[in-house]
């Protein structure tokens, strides 16, 4: 049986590559943020192969800082119920 990667709530961020992905990774995780670099759920379509999960107590502080960086996600997704719920569009504030 596949280790469940993704626990119901968790947040995953998707990116539109492979650089922009490890770049977020990299600077997530100088930041201390509680991140972890994951294969793109099955339920979820990604050129990229790879997105990043984190608790939803952590999503301001993951926000900020790829903000900071300018590092947008093209997509974010919250899992509930055992689905994916697509978010409001990141980087689009007002």
């Amino acid at each position: 049986m596949e280790m469940e990667m993704v626990k119901e709530n968790d947040l995953v961020a998707i990116f539109n590559s492979i650089h922009r992905v490890m770049k977020a990774e990299k600077v997530l995780k100088r930041d201390q943020a509680e991140i972890l670099l994951i294969p793109v759920p099955r339920q979820l379509s990604s050129d990229c192969g790879l997105a990043i999960r984190f608790a939803p107590d952590q999503q301001a502080r993951v926000a900020g800082i790829l903000r900071t960086e300018n590092l947008h996600p093209t997509e974010i997704y919250q899992r509930l119920g055992g689905a994916y719920r697509l978010l409001e569009p990141p980087g689009k504030e007002g």
